[in-house]
């Protein structure tokens, strides 16, 4: 018999209906927003004991931001958004569509439709 004391620290699976999450709003830096009055909202769902990986959700209202990158793998599940990479390429994102950004990349969001992310960080 498994006692409280001997449940082991890793949290428990969980599956959670992306479109449906309430995500907190997350500010964000007037001086990254280039054009409109994009919102970002979020939600982490996990975080290694070490703080250097992350997994959630992740939103953005239309408007055209600027960003420097960490180590990511996301799936789009709503909206569109133009990614571009400064030196590198642009990349045209919708639902359905998995992304890889590397750690220092320069990018410029224009987020045509609100878009709504499941992402895995490291950091």
């Amino acid at each position: 018999m498994t006692t409280i004391d001997q449940v082991p620290a890793v949290p428990a699976s969980f599956a959670v209906h992306i479109p449906d999450a309430e995500l907190e709003v997350e500010p964000l830096d007037p001086e990254q927003i280039v054009s409109g009055d994009p919102v970002v909202t979020g939600k982490v769902l996990w975080e290694s004991p070490d703080g250097k990986q992350l997994r959630g959700i992740w939103q953005i209202t239309p408007g055209v931001v600027t960003d420097t990158e960490a180590n990511e793998l996301f799936v789009v599940v709503s909206g569109r958004a133009t990614v571009a990479v400064e030196g590198g390429a642009t990349l045209e994102i919708g639902p359905g569509d998995a992304c890889v950004l590397r750690e220092g990349d320069r990018t410029t969001w224009t987020v045509h439709e609100t878009l709504r992310k499941a992402y895995h960080i490291s950091l």
